[in-house]
């Protein structure tokens, strides 16, 4: 069991995946390029310091790029870089799983269906 050591590779992805806001926005960011306002409304519930802090959290992992345009008034785009992109599978494959199991998950809790999605 040491192969989850706190220096071991295999954690990374753990810890990543471990702030909730972190595999959203890479999720967000699938299709393509999009502005901070279009992140806010594609995802929902998301304050926009927690997604400023969060972008940048994802740009200093090399996840995600920021492109500034010299435009009046500037315009700022985040997008996936190839690290990002290669996350997508499994952020993806835990969102089938929720899918399939998210029932099963909610009654464990005791949790309302309607309750299960506010909660962190």
């Amino acid at each position: 069991m040491n192969d989850l050591l706190a220096d071991c590779r295999a954690r990374l992805g753990f810890d990543l995946l471990a702030n909730t806001w972190n595999a959203v926005v890479i999720y967000a960011l699938a299709e393509g390029p999009r502005r901070p306002g279009e992140l806010r409304a594609g995802i929902g519930g998301i304050s926009a310091k927690v997604l400023t802090q969060t972008l940048r959290r994802l740009e200093g992992y090399a996840l995600v790029e920021r492109h500034v345009y010299a435009e009046s008034p500037p315009r700022v785009e985040y997008g996936l870089t190839g690290l990002g992109v290669s996350l997508l599978e499994p952020i993806r494959a835990l969102g089938r799983w929720s899918a399939e199991h998210g029932d099963e998950f909610v009654a464990a809790q005791g949790w309302e269906t309607d309750d299960a999605v506010d909660r962190d």
